[in-house]
């Protein structure tokens, strides 16, 4: 039986590299700040998703020093609608740390990029070997892939992620180890993928184990789901006469920490319509939006139902609470659900298009 070698992966990867806009190119030296920025946003997000959020993100904040030094909600605004917003607090911070404890550069190891807020073993290891060209395996769910398959590692994931770092380690190549990092996302990405790998088109079939048995799709060996138990609330959209609409800030810490919102209640398990409604952040007619909002997290999926309500010019914010304009709703850091429960609310009010800023 033969063995995978990174040699072969390589020449397929001279060929095949994906051109991508954090990337560099042939014979380039490597940005690490677009490679960590990169990394941060490439979590649970697809390529497609980030590549406008990475051009918008780097033309506000060219360097490490100018996201150090920018306000938390600018940070927080321009990652609105990325999702998962503590990669976004976690990104500040991180920056904040490189430039007060590095001088504005870098660490170029795996244990120093370790030691910086929101860089985990996947991240240090990519940034360390793309960026500076350390040995080191950095193991995403298309590496994951590659090498379960390539090896029929039958170890569930997550548990079995050591087994395929050992297995990416031992043929990282010493001459090219950053690249050879980014071939095995490509391939996994392009080739081997989660559905109808094209495995002839593969340079590794040879010694694909999963392959030679016709098993492909059925790795990586994925552990039971646990069912995730849906929650229920009620969010307020409140329209003010002068065309301004109520919104909070987050807490800093938690779910969508430091994003704004619509004032809602508690997201419960059942719906407790009482409760909900001693939430209403002012006294006012209420509307029900036709549809419910549906959003799913990580850990849970979310039904809000939507009421809005007008409200005289002179109406003072609550406690906490702040009026926008609709036509600085882009300036807040909205994330993608809150859009959906304003476009909700203001549809509910016959508001239209032209005034939702």
């Amino acid at each position: 039986m033969s063995t995978a070698s990174a040699s072969d992966l390589l020449i397929w990867y001279d060929r095949h590299r994906r051109d991508l806009p954090w990337r560099a190119r042939a014979g380039e030296q490597p940005d690490p700040y677009r490679v960590w920025l990169s990394e941060i946003m490439l979590q649970q997000t697809t390529v497609q998703a980030v590549k406008p959020y990475f051009a918008a993100f780097l033309a506000r904040f060219p360097d490490v020093g100018a996201l150090a030094s920018a306000p938390s909600e600018a940070v927080m605004n321009a990652w609105a609608g990325l999702g998962y917003y503590s990669r976004a607090r976690n990104l500040h911070a991180c920056a904040q740390a490189v430039v007060a404890l590095h001088g504005g550069h870098f660490p170029d190891t795996e244990a120093g990029l370790r030691s910086l807020p929101g860089i985990g073993a996947y991240t240090a290891a990519a940034v360390a070997a793309i960026a500076f060209g350390r040995v080191a395996a950095a193991v995403d769910g298309n590496v994951e892939r590659v090498m379960s398959r390539l090896h029929a590692l039958e170890a569930p994931m997550p548990a079995g992620r050591g087994a395929v770092a050992a297995h990416t380690l031992a043929i990282v190549p010493t001459d090219r180890p950053g690249d050879f990092a980014q071939a095995l996302m490509d391939l996994g990405a392009t080739i081997c993928t989660p559905r109808k790998p094209a495995c002839a088109l593969c340079p590794w079939q040879a010694p694909c184990r999963a392959r030679q048995a016709g098993t492909q799709e059925s790795y990586p060996r994925k552990a039971p789901k646990k069912e995730r138990a849906q929650r229920h609330g009620i969010a307020f959209v409140v329209l003010r006469a002068d065309g301004a609409i109520l919104l909070r800030t987050r807490p800093p810490k938690g779910l969508l920490g430091g994003m704004a919102e619509v004032p809602t209640s508690a997201w419960t398990a059942e719906p407790d319509a009482a409760d909900a409604m001693a939430s209403r952040p002012l006294l006012a007619d209420w509307l029900t939006a036709n549809i419910p909002v549906r959003h799913v997290f990580t850990h849970f999926p979310l039904e809000l139902t939507v009421l809005a309500a007008r409200v005289p010019a002179m109406t003072d914010a609550p406690e906490g609470g702040r009026f926008t304009p609709l036509a600085a709703l882009g300036d807040e850091p909205l994330p993608t659900l809150m859009r959906k429960v304003i476009e909700a609310g203001l549809g509910a009010l016959g508001e239209p298009v032209k005034r939702r800023g």
